[in-house]
């Protein structure tokens, strides 16, 4: 494999020739990518840098994925325009644990090219004096140039000294690990860098730096798993195939550059997509799973059929009449106001009929089919 599969969609790759001297020397890499662990899910976007870690290790180099238990209650501030929430350690615990059989969907399970490091292993072992230490190496004055710094900073915005060393926290990290390649974001780029610094600091020789595009997600906004704009990389196959539809053909050349890594086939859009959403499916769940997730798309959303699977929920029949806004939010979350908006707007259907009202007889719900939106169902029953 040449370097050009290695640095693939490659952004930033720093410094001038120093991947080339690094593959020089004859040995396997270590190459390190680095994940907080603030929510549960990897979706996609995500999955760019780790594509390329995965080249790395089908190259025969080791990839170094380091989950930041330890950081992740500091929080990185790259990108934001606060400080993040801290998490309890039940829930770092149960993050990283997920983020790594995610993780697993696009890298190599196998040790010889696979090294899986918690951060806190170290980072929890500096003594107060070392911490001083790595806080002089970075001035104050440079920190404030980030991008993300500076903005808070002009606006009075505050900055907790805290958040200042975690760019030293995770440089950290590539001293610990002895890193030759560190892979990120174009957000990570300063953390990058900054990890050049120390590792030099502390006598070795300074990491190459690798920065990975960012993928907009078919809204055009930035992925996020609280605004469900994503497609986690575990999510189930009718979900993921559903979502990877919502595309705009605008967007299907970056998202085969990124994702697939290849051109966009030629023909129609719509071909195009259901071929991307296909190749999502696969790669997390395998090839039969991509039969059952298209059948589902076809049927409910090209068709306006309800699922062959339907969840069944159990009304109590004591109850009559039925507050539907409560019913849905009980069994499909969202809030009370949501539902009565969507039902005012002719969206809940019972058997195919629009809902005129909130309440609706307990007599009219026994084995009906409850339709939230276009693509929700419930089949409910009467206790």
């Amino acid at each position: 494999m040449g370097t050009a599969d290695l640095t693939r969609n490659a952004v930033d790759l720093l410094p001038e020739g120093g991947l080339e001297a690094k593959l020089g020397k004859g040995r396997p890499l270590r190459v390190k990518f680095g994940i907080d662990v603030t929510s549960p899910d990897i979706h996609v976007g995500r999955g760019i840098p780790l594509q390329r870690l995965r080249a790395f290790q089908d190259a025969g180099h080791r990839a170094v994925l380091i989950i930041g238990d330890y950081t992740t209650r500091i929080g990185d501030p790259s990108g934001r325009s606060s400080e993040r929430p801290i998490l309890s350690d039940e829930e770092i615990d149960a993050n990283a644990q997920q983020y790594l059989e995610q993780a697993k969907t696009i890298l190599l399970d196998d040790p010889a090219v696979l090294e899986v490091r918690y951060n806190g292993e170290w980072l929890s072992k500096l003594s107060y004096a070392d911490v001083v230490r790595l806080g002089r190496i970075i001035t104050v004055a440079r920190m404030l140039e980030r991008d993300d710094f500076e903005k808070r900073y002009r606006a009075g915005e505050p900055i907790s000294v805290s958040e200042l060393l975690y760019p030293l926290m995770q440089a950290y990290d590539s001293v610990a690990i002895e890193a030759d390649v560190e892979l990120g974001g174009t957000d990570q780029l300063y953390n990058l860098l900054a990890g050049r610094d120390v590792m030099e600091a502390y006598g070795l020789e300074p990491q190459v730096v690798l920065t990975t595009p960012l993928l907009l997600s078919w809204d055009g906004e930035k992925m996020s798993s609280s605004v469900g704009n994503n497609i986690p990389l575990t999510a189930p196959p009718e979900e993921m195939f559903g979502r990877t539809m919502r595309i705009p053909d605008s967007m299907l050349p970056d998202w085969y550059a990124l994702v697939a890594e290849r051109p966009v086939p030629e023909g129609e859009p719509m071909e195009a997509k259901l071929a991307l959403a296909r190749w999502i499916v696969a790669r997390s769940h395998g090839e039969e799973a991509v039969r059952a997730a298209e059948e589902h798309f076809t049927r409910v959303v090209r068709e306006g059929k309800p699922p062959e699977d339907v969840d069944e929920v159990t009304v109590d029949g004591a109850v009559d009449p039925v507050y539907l806004p409560g019913l849905l939010q009980e069994h499909l979350g969202e809030t009370a106001s949501h539902w009565r908006r969507l039902i005012d707007q002719g969206g809940v259907r019972l058997n195919g009929d629009p809902v005129a009202g909130y309440e609706v007889p307990r007599a009219s719900l026994d084995g009906a089919l409850l339709q939230a939106g276009k693509r929700r169902y419930l089949r409910i029953r009467l206790g």
